[in-house]
């Protein structure tokens, strides 16, 4: 029988899920047939065809309140997260407990309130976790951030045993990605460009590549997937001493 990915009848919640890379995921999810709702700090307007919540997801009790209102929920992507680029060695403290509290605690808290759901119904539920490829490598300039997405990958494969078999529990490490904040991270076009060229897919990822392959991940064709990190980085990273060979 043909293979088809098809999300009909489940509903999702997509944290930050109204631009950037949530966005592309709650697009994916959409054009599979789910029901999505979204969550962010602030009103904001909805993506066309789905609900959206002001929810804090470092606030326990307001992730409680959001997740016990709905009727049910099949799927929960993680995806709120990031930090902004700042010196480990003056950043105050408080500094960094918000950026582990957003990127690795916030991620759980919302876990636990979505299992403790999926547990109830017959048929389970998906959790996936958006993490980054910075999770497994250097991360100047924002060490807090890439610490804590080490500790989300982690927590992923813990999560898939612990919960397991109603739950399934999986990752995806994004790399370079082109949205709306991408200039201000990497520079102009020219800069982008050349940033491109270290790639070996030899451009950034759509947002949407990223829902596709979280629609995958949440989809019944993902079914003996769980614990897993997926890497979704057009290939990785270029070594130090191919980009002098070649002049990048």
């Amino acid at each position: 029988m043909p293979l088809a990915l098809d999300l009909t009848g489940r509903t999702a919640l997509v944290t930050g899920g109204t631009r950037g890379i949530g966005l592309g995921i709650t697009q994916a999810l959409l054009a599979a047939g789910a029901t999505v709702v979204t969550c962010s700090r602030s009103a904001v307007e909805p993506v066309p065809g789905t609900t959206h919540r002001v929810c804090d997801v470092r606030d326990a009790d307001a992730v409680q309140e959001l997740i016990g209102s709905l009727d049910r929920l099949d799927i929960l992507v993680n995806n709120a997260g990031g930090a902004p680029a700042t010196d480990a060695a003056t950043a105050s403290p408080r500094f960094h407990e918000k950026i582990v509290g957003l990127n690795l605690l916030a991620p759980l808290v919302c876990a636990q309130a979505a299992n403790a759901v999926m547990q109830r119904q017959e048929t389970g539920g998906a959790i996936v976790n958006i993490s980054s490829v910075s999770a497994n490598r250097p991360a100047p300039t924002i060490a807090a951030y890439g610490a804590a997405k080490a500790g989300l990958d982690s927590l992923t494969t813990s999560l898939a045993m612990e919960w397991a078999p109603r739950v399934r529990v999986n990752a995806v490490d994004v790399g370079l990605c082109r949205t709306e904040q991408t200039d201000d991270h990497y520079g102009d076009d020219a800069s982008v460009a050349r940033i491109e060229q270290t790639i070996p897919l030899r451009r950034m990822a759509r947002p949407e590549e990223v829902g596709n392959v979280v629609a995958f991940l949440a989809s019944d064709l993902a079914s003996y997937v769980s614990g897993a990190t997926v890497a979704c980085h057009g290939g990785g990273e270029t070594p130090a001493f191919l980009l002098v060979q070649k002049g990048l």
